[in-house]
């Protein structure tokens, strides 16, 4: 029976967020998680941020980038403050523990990708260019869109 397509990304989600967390655990990070790695992009290049910033430089949605940040915090990896100008805006900061982890963490991005890159040159189409261009249509026509469309389509044709 072939697999439906949620089926192959989580099947495929897996097989490479595991290996990528396995990477880390061999690197001595082992509370370092995947998920941490938008964030940890954003503040590697400035010092403070909100967490608006955050999801919309790293392109994750904003409760994910709270959860997020909430999560690193508990590990320590971040410092939050309150906003100068609005007490419900909160600036995010490396801590000194996520600073002295962030030269490490770096070293393993660099293993990733260069594994990436050797993914993209064993397959017809590269993976990293087929997700930029599933992301890009889904963006100009959702798939909830596309599949109101197959159901009546589908009620039509009965």
């Amino acid at each position: 029976m072939k697999q439906g397509l949620g089926t192959q990304l989580r099947h495929l989600i897996e097989l490479l967020d595991g290996a990528v967390e396995a990477s880390y655990a061999e690197a001595d990070l082992p509370d370092y998680r995947p998920r941490f790695t938008p964030v940890m992009r954003v503040l590697s290049t400035r010092q403070q941020v909100t967490i608006g910033d955050i999801a919309e430089v790293a392109g994750i949605t904003q409760p994910a980038a709270t959860q997020t940040v909430a999560l690193m915090q508990k590990k320590g990896l971040l410092l939050i403050e309150p906003g100068p100008h609005d007490g419900r805006q909160r600036i995010v900061s490396l801590s000194e523990k996520g600073l002295a982890l962030l030269p490490r963490v770096q070293a393993c991005w660099r293993a990733t990708k260069m594994a990436a890159d050797s993914l993209d040159a064993e397959l017809d189409t590269p993976l990293s260019q087929c997700l930029a261009q599933a992301i890009e249509v889904l963006n100009s026509r959702p798939f909830g869109e596309r599949i109101r469309a197959a159901r009546a389509d589908l009620q039509d044709n009965q």
